[in-house]
């Protein structure tokens, strides 16, 4: 796969994923297609445990289904760990 299709997936992976969670999530253009890649390759991870052929650790782009469902779970973690630091006046 290209360089080109792998940005193009993960930036629609990203909004997809955007769309999907409640919130607010601010972020560009940029940070969402950074979104969309790390969710392809989480999406990637979970689904290499579900195939047979033994090589779990090989990171690869998956479809769009698995690298929306990683963005998603990269979304969740990700706000998890800001909830901490947000400051209330």
């Amino acid at each position: 796969m290209g360089i080109i299709a792998f940005l193009v997936i993960g930036l629609v992976a990203g909004l997809i994923a955007r769309a999907i969670m409640p919130g607010n999530q601010s972020m560009g253009l940029i940070a969402t297609t950074l979104l969309g890649i790390a969710g392809s390759f989480v999406g990637g991870f979970v689904g290499s445990l579900f195939s047979r052929d033994g090589r779990m650790f090989d990171l690869h782009p998956t479809g769009l289904l698995f690298s929306v469902l990683g963005a998603l779970a990269v979304l969740f973690l990700v706000g998890l760990a800001g909830r901490g630091r947000r400051v209330h006046v």
